[in-house]
């Protein structure tokens, strides 16, 4: 479980820290990291 919510809080940062220059861009960054979050956690 721990290494899960590790995973995805890295993914997060990631998201976080690549340039985005829309706002659908960000809300698309963070969709994915969320999918990359489940993933992980199954």
């Amino acid at each position: 479980m721990i290494k899960s919510l590790t995973i995805a809080a890295l993914l997060a940062v990631l998201a976080t820290t690549t340039a985005c220059n829309t706002v659908k861009g960000l809300g698309e960054d963070i969709s994915s990291v969320g999918r990359a979050g489940e993933e992980a956690i199954d």
